[in-house]
């Protein structure tokens, strides 16, 4: 059955897509892994004019309706699911791929296949949340070359991925991506650092929004403040970006185009403001990895739809190490931060006003020395993940109805310096 429905799936890829070459079909003999045939991008792209408004328009599902079945039958199905990684590779062979993992109900992951983004890895850690971002239906898949000065679009598939585009960044050194509607943000963390649109297209083409360039706090001069993270709020009507050397928190509002506002600042609670999420009631939950003998906590926050930002708890200590990267469940109840310097995962609820309880600063344990960094949670809010450079491999918990956690395993077929990890 799934061989039927793969040579359907590419008898319309190849039907279909006639003006872009496509590499031929390959297996890897001694893993069995297939390499689907993906798009060809050229990266160029025109360019959106100033003063054009931006469509009520969605990141919507591009499929032929031939294969919506297909599709209905494997990646939408609530009892299975995928997981990806980014390889981060800066090689002339390869460059950077992105693993895909199929997700089995009870949560064990297995590697589907390695898709090159058709550009360039980093080959080191890139000190951010967001390099991998799945759009809200699961259907697009946005990936950062942070060696190439690059953004890749891929469109998922049950089987597999199939890269759409691939454009320039905007700037040096993407390390983080996000999405709302036809809408594209991108963080460039190279010197001076900068936040740049694109609007997508149903096919996953992306167009450069004009003047939608901005600065981060240091007014676009000299080093840029290690900015860690880039995110929409859930409304879509702020976007936000955590600094971990100026200890900053970075707002910026949307207008109807879908350009930001000059940068608004805020001073962030605690030490190193790393990753964040968004809880119940649209709460932002912020990591602050700490250092320097400051500790590592988690803050909260109200953002207002004018980009202020209310503090709501304060530096809320973990006890554990290098807080960096958070998720929470999709219910906004529980969040969770993957403490690097200590293998674990600390749980947290987050109360309908805002607030955080630590309700176990070792609510969930990767393995001694593994260093948890990104992490993911699926649809159902039922499975976390959390990736380990260290041991490169991809650890998966089961969430239970209290936010406890429960390890289903530890998953391998990662190279060296993986990075970003999106789970659907």
């Amino acid at each position: 059955m799934m061989l039927r429905k793969l040579s359907i799936l590419l008898a319309l890829l190849l039907v279909s897509v006639t003006a872009a070459p496509l590499f031929a079909q390959e297996t890897d003999a001694t893993t069995s892994i297939l390499y689907l045939p993906f798009i060809a991008a050229d990266g160029q792209s025109a360019t959106v004019a100033a003063d054009e408004e931006l469509p009520d328009a969605t990141v919507t599902d591009a499929l032929p309706d031939a294969v919506d079945d297909v599709t209905a039958a494997g990646h939408n199905n609530e009892r299975n699911g995928a997981v990806f990684v980014m390889t981060n590779a800066n090689d002339e062979l390869r460059g950077n791929e992105v693993v895909m993992y199929s997700r089995a109900a009870d949560g064990a992951l297995t590697v589907t296949g390695r898709f090159p983004t058709g550009g360039q890895g980093l080959g080191a850690g890139l000190g951010s949340q967001g390099a991998l971002t799945l759009s809200d239906n699961g259907k697009w898949l946005f990936a950062v070359n942070a060696g190439s000065d690059e953004i890749s679009v891929f469109a998922v598939y049950p089987v597999g991925l199939v890269l759409a585009d691939k454009v320039a960044s905007g700037g040096d050194r993407p390390t983080s991506v996000t999405v709302r509607g036809g809408m594209i943000y991108v963080l460039n963390a190279g010197d001076p650092g900068n936040i740049t649109g694109f609007r997508v297209n149903r096919a996953g083409k992306l167009t450069p929004l004009a003047n939608s360039t901005r600065n981060l706090s240091n007014s676009g001069s000299g080093a840029a403040p290690a900015p860690a993270q880039v995110s929409f709020t859930p409304n879509g009507k702020v976007l936000v970006v955590t600094e971990r050397s100026s200890n900053q928190i970075v707002t910026y509002t949307i207008d109807r185009r879908g350009r930001a506002s000059e940068p608004i600042v805020h001073a962030s609670s605690g030490a190193t403001p790393f990753g964040f999420a968004f809880g119940k009631n649209d709460t932002l939950v912020v990591s602050e990895a700490g250092g320097g003998g400051l500790p590592s906590a988690v803050s909260s926050y109200q953002v207002g739809n004018n980009g202020s930002l209310t503090l709501i708890s304060g530096s809320v200590v973990t006890g554990e190490a290098a807080a960096c990267w958070i998720v929470v469940t999709e219910r906004g109840k529980y969040a969770y931060s993957t403490n690097a310097g200590t293998a674990s995962l600390s749980l947290f609820e987050v109360n309908s006003n805002g607030a955080l309880t630590l309700l176990d600063a070792r609510g969930g344990e990767t393995g001694d020395g593994t260093g948890p960094t990104d992490a993911g949670v699926t649809r159902n809010g039922r499975l976390i993940y959390a990736l380990s450079p260290r041991s490169q491999t991809v650890v998966g918990f089961s969430v239970e109805a209290d936010g406890t956690l429960t390890m289903i395993g530890s998953f391998g077929g990662l190279a060296p310096n993986p990075a970003g990890l999106a789970a659907w």
